[in-house]
Formats: C-alpha cells, sequence, structure tokens
C-alpha cells in the first residue's frame, strides 16, 4: 500500500492537485465516458463538491497544462493522459481515493501546505 504513495506520485499530487476539490474533479473527468463542457463538469459534482466557476476554470486549466486533459473543437473537455506515467497516477489516484480517503487528503493538505511555508521562507530576513 505504501507504494501508492512514492515521490513520483506526491510529485504529481502537489503539481496537479492543489486541493481535494481538484483532485475529486480530475477522478470525475477521468471516469466520464464523453467529452464535457467545463460548466457541465462542475454541476456533475455538485451538491457534493461546490466548486465556483473560476475556481473549477483555473482547475480545468492546469489539468490541461498539465497534460491530463484534451479540448476537442468544440472546446469539450476529456480525460487524455499525455504519458502513460500520468495514467498510472490518476489510476493510483482514484485508487487511494477509495480505500484511504483520509490519507490522500491529508497528503493533498500536507503538500500544499510546504508549497505555502517554502514561499514564506523565501521572505524571511536573516540577520547577519
Amino acid at each position: 500500500m505504501e507504494q501508492d504513495f512514492s515521490d513520483e506520485f506526491c510529485a504529481f499530487v502537489q503539481a496537479a492537485l492543489p486541493s481535494v476539490d481538484a483532485a475529486e474533479l480530475l477522478l470525475h473527468l477521468a471516469a466520464s465516458p464523453q467529452p464535457v463542457t467545463p460548466a457541465e463538469a462542475l454541476a456533475a459534482l455538485r451538491p457534493a463538491v461546490s466548486i465556483g466557476e473560476a475556481e473549477g476554470s483555473r482547475y480545468l486549466a492546469l489539468f490541461q497544462s498539465r497534460g491530463l486533459l484534451a479540448a476537442d473543437a468544440e472546446r469539450k473537455l476529456r480525460f487524455a493522459p499525455a504519458t502513460p506515467d500520468l495514467a498510472d497516477h490518476v489510476a493510483t489516484l482514484a485508487r487511494v481515493y477509495r480505500q484511504r480517503p483520509v490519507t490522500l487528503i491529508r497528503l493533498i493538505y500536507a503538500l500544499r501546505d510546504s508549497k505555502v511555508k517554502s514561499f514564506a521562507d523565501a521572505f524571511k530576513l536573516t540577520r547577519r
């Protein structure tokens, strides 16, 4: 089970999933057999997940920039991982979300907090 939380998987989570809501949106898109519009993707998650339109658009753009989604001529999105590694990471995400959701949620927030801490550390003043 711990192999699910490899360094590569954790790097994927840190780079592609800024929140639990983003993870749920990605998993929904990965499970959807048909391309969907951004509005359809967000509406399908409600009321369980309440992602605002602006936030959802940022997540979808992030997924596209990370090679997880592709858009067709009608601007409908479909899950289309650019590499087998990305497909494997999303499969691991789905498995961990089902089997160990609390651990996954803790991981997402811990990685997010480490980004905030690194950013804050860059502004620390040191005495000479």
